[in-house]
């Protein structure tokens, strides 16, 4: 399977239908980050709500961005003792990031233009959302590929010869020499 998804089908076909689904884990790579409502049992809920009750029912959670989120993100982020305190929930920062990309249980993913924000894939109105387009896909050997990449990602392989150590706040891995 291979559809493209636009503006709010992003949100209706991948974010309602697939995360709340996940039942191993789920990878969430952004370059921005910010506090994100969804639909869930007829109210709308902090998209981190969702994250928390897949970690209590044991999905990890793996979150990768660039920047730090913005204030009321994490103002939501510290109400949510799963991924505060869960070894399931794991996240880390790399200015480099600019991908967007989800990948749910090594079985189906999402990438595209979209930050995890409410205007990107979130429920906002279609008036005051950005304009979004993606591709959802279960591709075995695409997913192998994305799947192997966003690892080394996670677990620091780019940090031995990344440039630009000066600019990150958080290394991923401080092992490495920076020259």
């Amino acid at each position: 399977m291979q559809k493209l998804l636009l503006n709010r089908e992003i949100y209706e076909d991948f974010v309602l239908e697939h995360i709340p689904n996940a039942r191993q884990f789920i990878w969430i790579i952004t370059a921005d980050i910010k506090d994100m409502y969804v639909e869930a049992g007829g109210s709308f809920v902090p998209f981190l709500q969702v994250l928390a009750d897949l970690v209590a029912n044991g999905v990890a959670v793996r979150l990768i961005h660039a920047k730090e989120p913005g204030p009321r993100f994490r103002e939501d982020f510290d109400r949510f003792d799963e991924l505060v305190n869960s070894e399931l929930f794991e996240r880390i920062l790399c200015p480099r990031v600019h991908t967007k990309a989800i990948i749910i249980d090594n079985s189906i993913a999402f990438i595209g233009s979209p930050n995890l924000t409410g205007a990107g894939m979130g429920s906002k109105h279609e008036d005051k959302r950005n304009f979004e387009a993606g591709f959802v896909f279960d591709n075995p050997e695409y997913l192998h590929e994305l799947v192997s990449w966003v690892d080394e990602l996670y677990l620091g392989q780019y940090c031995h010869t990344c440039r630009r150590r000066d600019y990150c706040p958080d290394p991923i891995d401080e092992s490495f020499s920076n020259r």
